[in-house]
Parts: C-alpha cells; sequence; structure tokens
C-alpha cells in the first residue's frame, strides 16, 4: 500500500458520518449546518491546522451527497501516462480544486480509468506534497491546501463515477484508517474507494484513535484490516496495536495489510509487527486483498 493508502466510521457499501451505503451505491448524509467556513488565514500553528483538517474539511467531504452533480456515464480503462503524472504533482500548489478537477477530467475524457486516476495520478501527487514538506520547499499551510484541493478532486470524481451497480455483490468487508495517531487520512479514503469499487463492503475510519479502533473491531466482522502509515512508527508499538487488534477481532481469520513510507522502505516490517502483508499502492492492495481472503457470491445487485 501507498503512503496514500493511507471522528466516526465513514462506512460503505457507503462514506459519511457512519452512514452506510447500500449495495452498489452510496449512502447519503444530511449536510452540515451552522458550520463556520474553514479561513486557512485564521489557521495559527500546524497543530491547529490538522484539527481544521481532520475535524471540519474531511467530514465536510465524507458527507457530500450527489444531488445535482452531472454524471460522467462511461469509464475509461486506460492507465495514466507517467509523463502526464509527473507533470500533474506540481499542480496541486499552483491551481484551485476546480482548475484541478478540470485537468482531471481532461484525462478521464481521453480514456483513462478511474482506479488509475486515484493511484497513478493523485496519490503520487499526494505524495510529491508530503516530500515538499520534508524538504522544506513549502509551508505547511500550502501543504495542507494542496491536500485538501487533491481530497475535493477525489469526492467530485467517485460521485461523478460511482461504483456500477450490475454484476455480483460479495460478501468479503474491509476497514481502512491511518495508524492511531497519524494524521493524514488521505491514504485511507483513496484506498477505501478502489476496493469499494471493486465489490468489497468497506469502512473508513478518516480519524483513528486506538480506542476506537480496537471497538469498531469487536463489534463488527472484517475480513481485512488497511492500516497506512505516512510518517514512521516504533516497531514495538505497531506490534502491540496488531496483537491487540487480533485479539478484540469478531473475525477469527482477520486479515492485517499495512502501507506506506517506512513499510515501503523497510518490507521486513510486515513480518517484524506480525501483520499478513502490505503493497505498494492500492490496486496491489486489492490484489493481495483478494487472494487471502476468498468469498462467496451473495446475490446482484439491483438492476442486474
Amino acid at each position: 500500500m501507498a503512503t496514500v493508502f493511507g471522528a466516526g466510521t465513514a462506512k460503505r457499501t457507503g462514506r459519511g458520518g457512519g452512514t452506510p451505503r447500500s449495495k452498489g451505491g452510496r449512502g447519503t448524509a444530511p449536510p452540515r449546518t451552522g458550520t463556520a467556513a474553514w479561513d486557512p488565514a485564521r489557521a495559527g500553528s500546524p497543530g491547529s491546522l490538522n484539527s481544521l483538517i481532520n475535524e471540519q474539511i474531511i467530514p465536510r467531504l465524507l458527507m457530500a451527497h450527489t444531488h445535482g452533480v452531472a454524471r460522467v456515464p462511461l469509464e475509461g480503462s486506460l492507465p495514466v501516462d507517467p509523463a502526464e503524472a509527473a507533470q500533474f504533482a506540481s499542480l496541486p500548489l499552483q491551481l484551485e480544486a476546480d482548475e484541478l478537477l478540470i485537468v482531471v477530467e481532461g484525462i478521464l475524457s481521453r480514456g483513462v480509468s478511474v482506479d488509475s486516476v486515484f493511484v497513478d495520478l493523485l496519490a503520487p501527487a499526494a505524495r510529491r506534497l508530503g516530500q515538499h514538506w520534508e524538504d522544506d520547499d513549502c509551508d505547511f499551510l500550502d501543504v495542507t491546501m494542496g491536500l485538501w484541493r487533491l481530497q475535493e478532486v477525489m469526492r467530485e470524481i467517485t460521485l461523478r463515477f460511482p461504483p456500477p451497480r450490475n454484476g455480483p455483490v460479495l460478501s468479503r468487508s474491509a476497514l481502512f484508517a491511518p495508524a492511531p495517531g497519524d494524521s493524514h487520512s488521505l491514504g485511507a479514503l483513496m484506498v477505501e474507494e478502489v476496493f469499494a469499487r471493486a465489490g468489497w463492503q468497506t469502512e473508513v475510519l478518516p480519524e483513528c484513535k486506538r480506542k476506537e479502533l480496537l471497538q469498531t473491531l469487536a463489534d463488527r466482522t472484517f475480513d481485512v484490516v488497511g492500516l497506512t502509515l505516512s510518517c514512521d512508527c516504533p516497531n514495538a508499538s505497531l506490534a502491540d496495536l496488531i496483537a491487540a487488534m487480533r485479539s478484540v477481532s469478531k473475525s477469527p481469520d482477520l486479515k492485517i495489510l499495512i502501507g506506506g513510507r517506512m513499510v515501503n522502505a523497510r518490507p521486513e516490517v510486515v513480518d517484524e509487527v506480525g501483520a499478513d502483508g502490505s503493497a505498494t499502492d492500492a490496486c496491489g492492495a486489492l490484489v493481495l486483498a483478494e487472494r487471502l481472503v476468498a468469498a462467496p457470491l451473495l446475490s446482484n445487485r439491483p438492476g442486474a
């Protein structure tokens, strides 16, 4: 899983403030009222920006609904051109979200698949933003706004290209979350979207606390849990968390996948902390999960 493989849950077969989505379609949540608009100029420290992103911006994106959104009727199957992805990576710092969306719409109109846009276009752009921050090329506000613009684009694309409603529904389920203490949720949201589009029943914990994660696993059955790590995490802490997840899990055969820069740099971490596997991006994570978990067909989606 890539660095962008990765409060309340957003549940899928649905996304949005704990609202379930029916099989093959998105659930909708009531719009939030009485919330002041976010003004970046008023944000102070990086901590306050993190809080605003997690407490206001992300929940708003998750609770967005489809009313009035034009749908693009057909989804392509081509991959993103690597050269085009490299050029796009700097644009979140230069363009507003609506301008970025126009660029992505042009790419999709040429027959590029939505999954490739997520994995090969938006994810590398998010990683580039993180690298800019580490290299001190950009200030925290610029990086935060760039990530927000990418999430806006992802939200619009997921609304315009909902998962297909025909074909078999599989009983496999997955939960995704950033590792507790990691405030970056874009990766978990992106991987969850890829799994949902492949027919999995999914949930995501955008702002994950250890207690919430363990309680969710104790209350409901999941075949797979994917944890994203955008920063270094001590092996002992991660191993302790994974052991606790297995001990409370309602599923006796829970598969735990981890991903992020630390794991990509040191693949041996997977075995050291007791996880079941990792992948370098969301599509690789899906392939791995479908190899680890076989599922019977439940039914056909409505309208099949």
